[in-house]
């Protein structure tokens, strides 16, 4: 029996570690975070497939994949779990003949090709599955099949100063591209891929095929878009609405609290684009009298006791007590914020219990984190999953909380800013 034909098929990158939002990543990758209290980041890209009409989709999961693994399923939430197309989890297989795990972004697509040979696609949409965005593919697939490109790539104009963040490009008049730089020290550019490229099925399968000057195309930006550039088939789509890459603490921090505007960039309240995600049966949402609750996303199963809640984000599940006071944060799924604590410019993950009277976000002192100067140094204080903060305890800013720390790894019921509890440190970090 022959295999019918689909036109276009997506694969979308989520086996990132994720090292710059530091304990968030720890025990998920980076696409499984949790966003604007019931969301996934993997929920934005696999949404804008089915709501572009692409039911063709592979997830590529390498680095703790379980979470992801559990929260996609077989895909009903994204009306993905069809007999013909539907949503493949795709993951490194670990043998005794050849096997590694993925190099690089162009290596994961590579070890991945036979889900394009079954399907038999003419393009393949490439997605990073880290960043937040709505966006209809149709009009870039009908650029990019009306121009004849090898490649397209989504772009956006980015400030200057967060270029060397990206991998950016220069184009002409027509919009081929004419030059490439994946995060250049100096950027000649600020016109920056969006980690979203059409390609032409066979176009893809000739770029492993070939190893020019003996490199290895193992990643997109370092070598595949560089390569395919020279022969003036590469063109631009650019893309003028919201699109977030949060791959670092504050950006993650600004996109959540971006929601919180009154008419948000982003509309997650669209019936016309419905972002969708796998959601736990929850109650709804109690705030009790004399709670105050201000400018706020509180999800189903919250519980706001004689509390206050003011510019955050609180995942299900979330319970704030009587004169807790949650400020400008971020609250992960089923975390408690005692009775009379405040937490205030944090993100809080999952199962987190801030004990009664802790302080936590305070003083004026914005000491970079000794441990992680480079991820957490603008004033966000961070708890991983499971802490159990101690009663009573004043936290400054820029501090790190691991996972699992329990109240008798804080030796003080001071911790000053730009410091690190984390019972995995030994005793002389």
């Amino acid at each position: 029996m022959s295999v019918e034909r689909v036109r276009t098929v997506a694969m979308i990158l989520a086996g990132g570690q994720g090292e710059r939002l530091s304990v968030l990543s720890r025990k998920r990758a980076k696409p499984a975070v949790p966003f604007a209290g019931k969301y996934r980041i993997i929920d934005f890209a696999l949404s804008n497939c089915v709501n572009s009409g692409i039911f063709h989709v592979a997830v590529l999961t390498q680095y703790r994949p379980h979470s992801l693994n559990d929260h996609i399923g077989h895909g009903r939430p994204w009306d993905l779990d069809r007999a013909n197309g539907g949503v493949k989890l795709l993951q490194p297989y670990l043998g005794r003949a050849r096997s590694d795990w993925y190099r690089g972004t162009a290596d994961a697509i590579y070890h991945n090709l036979f889900y394009v040979d079954e399907t038999r696609a003419t393009d393949v949409l490439i997605l990073s599955g880290d960043h937040v965005y709505a966006m209809d593919y149709r009009p870039m697939l009908e650029l990019h099949r009306e121009r004849n490109a090898d490649v397209t790539i989504a772009v956006q104009p980015v400030p200057w100063e967060d270029a060397h963040r990206f991998g950016v490009m220069s184009v002409d008049e027509n919009a081929t591209v004419i030059d490439f730089a994946e995060k250049p020290s100096e950027p000649r550019s600020n016109l920056a891929s969006m980690g979203v490229y059409v390609f032409k099925a066979d176009v893809l399968r000739e770029v492993f095929r070939s190893d020019p000057a003996g490199r290895q195309m193992t990643d997109f930006g370092h070598e595949v878009i560089p390569f395919l550039i020279q022969d003036g088939a590469s063109i631009a789509y650019r893309f003028d609405n919201y699109w977030r890459d949060v791959g670092t603490l504050q950006s993650y921090w600004e996109a959540n609290m971006e929601q919180l505007e009154d008419v948000p960039q982003l509309n997650l309240y669209d019936p016309d684009w419905r972002i969708h995600t796998r959601s736990e049966e929850r109650p709804p949402a109690k705030v009790m009298d004399r709670s105050y609750v201000n400018r706020s996303l509180i999800s189903n199963g919250c519980i706001v006791i004689r509390g206050s809640v003011d510019h955050s984000v609180l995942s299900p599940g979330v319970i704030v007590e009587e004169g807790a006071v949650v400020r400008d944060s971020i609250v992960m799924t089923d975390s408690i914020i005692r009775r009379g604590a405040v937490v205030e410019r944090c993100i809080i993950d999952k199962e987190v219990v801030v004990g009664s009277g802790a302080r936590l976000g305070v003083g004026d002192d914005y000491s970079a984190n000794w441990l992680e100067p480079s991820r957490l140094n603008t004033g966000l204080t961070i708890v991983g999953r499971g802490a159990q903060v101690r009663p009573g305890v004043v936290v400054g800013r820029n501090v790190l909380i691991g996972a699992d720390v329990r109240e008798q790894d804080f030796t003080s019921l001071e911790v000053v800013s730009g410091e690190t509890i984390d019972s995995r440190l030994p005793v002389w970090a």
